[in-house]
């Protein structure tokens, strides 16, 4: 996210002051009173809609659910509503600020949702950040949903948090941190590398961050058929020989670092084909100097790429960034919207790895008669994207035996 505002910025009183304050900044201006609101789908115009609506008519669609549950899915909101929850550790480049300051950023990631994929979206902001806790809350929470949608939770808690919902909940559970920026990062390569000439196994790719996306970025261009990758964190290259790696980072180095480099990121990225940032570094020109001629870069720290575009353009045939001024933005809400309105259109019991691969084809090829340096990946306003997601994901689920419609 460019431009992040600090208190500093904020004019005296801009917080409590009444609309139309001409010193209110325009984006204090945008939020005041929220981003989005609840309103009724069904008419209540007199006794009859009323009696309908609520009591007594009610009444006799609660007892079919009670003896029926899955009509909820019918008479509910819940096949088309998705909770956002967050417990505020890891909100865009802003840390942990909690979950009162993470809200906009929910409310934010709600309205997307509704805008881009036709999915109704409710924020939850937890004030919790046990795993067990988070774990507990949101199963007493989930009836009320048709898919969970994790977000803004620091590695490497969000792994477990995922990974124990999912097995307790017969509901899509999808970190997007990590699942959303894999699938619009896989998508881009696999256009990209057709730029270059390439094709995916024949490419060596490093990965600089072992964060929550870099760990599902990793495991998605290994299904995908990634030639060969190296994961560097901020101790160096992730590989078996090394004593310090927490058990995610050890499944890393099982399938990794097949070349077995050693060394730091200059090592990992001479003679590379492809660098994908996922961290909050940066990279010296000098290193970014040695990587295979024709490569290809994303890198998508913001507000500050760890390679900057007019840097990375001297060296890459092909350059992609987090930022929305650049071309070839890996923007997330190039996949999330559709993942779940794919997942919803079926009644999914989970999202699979393959629904995941079919939501990165389906969005590469959107463009795929388009290709071109600074095209690799759709705009976030391209009406084509979400259709082609949701689709490629239904027929994924079916496929995978996940669909129960």
């Amino acid at each position: 996210m460019s431009g992040q505002l600090i208190p500093s910025q904020i004019p005296d009183g801009a917080s409590v002051a009444p609309a139309g304050v001409p010193a209110e900044p325009a984006v204090f201006s945008l939020h005041r009173g929220g981003k989005m609101e609840v309103r009724a789908t069904v008419p209540l115009r007199d006794r009859a809609d009323l009696a309908l609506a609520y009591t007594p008519g009610v009444a006799e669609v609660c007892s079919a659910i009670a003896e029926r549950p899955e009509l909820a899915l019918d008479y509910t909101w819940k096949s088309n509503t998705v909770a956002v929850v967050t417990d505020g550790t890891a909100v865009l480049g802003l840390g942990d600020i909690g979950p009162l300051a993470a809200l906009p950023v929910m409310e934010g990631k709600a309205v997307l949702f509704k805008q881009f994929g036709g999915v109704d979206a409710v924020p939850i902001c937890l004030a919790c950040t046990d795993v067990d806790e988070l774990v507990e809350t949101v199963t007493r929470l989930a009836p009320g949903f048709g898919g969970i949608n994790l977000e803004d939770i620091s590695a490497p808690r969000c792994f477990e948090v995922e990974r124990r919902l999912q097995e307790r909940l017969d509901i899509p559970v999808f970190h997007d941190d990590q699942h959303g920026t894999a699938i619009v990062l896989l998508a881009a390569l696999r256009n990209a590398a057709e730029v270059v000439g390439r094709e995916l196994p024949a490419l060596r790719a490093v990965i600089s961050g072992a964060g929550a996306a870099g760990v599902a970025i990793a495991k998605i261009l290994r299904d995908a058929g990634i030639g060969d990758l190296t994961m560097v964190d901020s101790r160096g290259i992730v590989s078996a020989d090394r004593a310090d790696l927490t058990p995610v980072k050890a499944e890393l180095a099982a399938f990794t670092n097949r070349s077995g480099l050693t060394g730091g990121l200059a090592e990992a990225m001479r003679g590379a084909d492809v660098f994908i940032g996922v961290s909050s570094g940066s990279v010296p020109e000098q290193i970014v100097a040695t990587m295979a001629p024709g490569a290809i870069i994303a890198a998508m720290a913001n507000p500050n790429p760890e390679i900057h575009p007019e840097v990375a353009r001297k060296y890459a045939a092909v350059v992609a960034t987090g930022r929305s001024d650049f071309p070839n933005q890996i923007n997330n809400v190039l996949a999330f919207p559709g993942v779940f309105a794919g997942a919803l259109s079926v009644r999914a019991s989970r999202i699979t790895e393959g629904m995941k691969l079919a939501a990165a084809e389906a969005l590469a090829g959107v463009v795929a008669g388009e290709l071109a340096p600074d095209l690799v990946i759709p705009s976030p306003f391209d009406e084509r994207v979400a259709p082609a997601v949701t689709a490629a994901v239904a027929d994924a689920a079916r496929r995978d035996g996940v669909a129960r419609l």
